[in-house]
């Protein structure tokens, strides 16, 4: 299992993004598979600023998914950036808030300084898996005043074809971090 999507026949091991596209990252999970009432919720946290809610999923990503954590020995949590114009236009970034309240419960450390989006992308949700690759080409950058840990979880909040989370671990890899796993609040059906 690589991503964590639900797959069709009990005997797949891999879902059918994780088939056709190599990845960057070791593994992932996520809480929930995005329906309702998860996407209502991720909906209202994410665009009708309920911060808040970052505190109760990041209490349910520590009870259902601590354990995973700490066996992929993670030394670092970065959260997926937003340009700073979608931060200055939304007020604040999901990610980061999930990742600080997660931080916060089981105590490993939260890195918003490594990784930045470089280039204000168009929304993914519009878009199929080829226009989602490219539109994320030259998105991100990794700073160099910064030394990456060698084992980082990338916090997001909902994992679809995978091409950000991809994007970000490639990125992060390339700036020296070993291995990178994520954790995202729900994903994507992928039947």
């Amino acid at each position: 299992m690589c991503c964590g999507k639900p797959v069709e026949k009990e005997e797949q091991e891999f879902c059918r993004d994780c088939s056709c596209h190599q990845k960057a990252y070791e593994q992932g999970r996520s809480l929930w598979v995005h329906r309702p009432p998860v996407s209502s919720a991720l909906y209202r946290f994410k665009y009708k600023n309920k911060r808040y809610y970052g505190r109760i999923f990041a209490e349910e990503m520590a009870k259902s998914l601590e354990d995973q954590i700490y066996r992929w020995q993670i030394e670092e949590m970065i959260p997926v950036p937003l340009h700073p114009a979608r931060r200055k236009m939304r007020g604040y970034n999901q990610a980061e808030i999930l990742a600080e309240e997660l931080g916060k419960i089981i105590d490993i450390p939260v890195n918003d300084k490594i990784l930045y989006r470089i280039r204000n992308t168009k929304p993914q949700k519009s878009l199929d898996d080829a226009q989602r690759t490219q539109n994320l080409k030259g998105a991100f950058a990794v700073s160099k005043q910064h030394n990456i840990k060698r084992n980082i979880l990338i916090i997001d909040d909902i994992y679809t074809t995978g091409s950000t989370i991809n994007k970000a671990a490639h990125m992060l890899k390339l700036g020296g971090a070993e291995k990178v796993y994520f954790l995202t609040v729900s994903i994507g059906q992928g039947l």
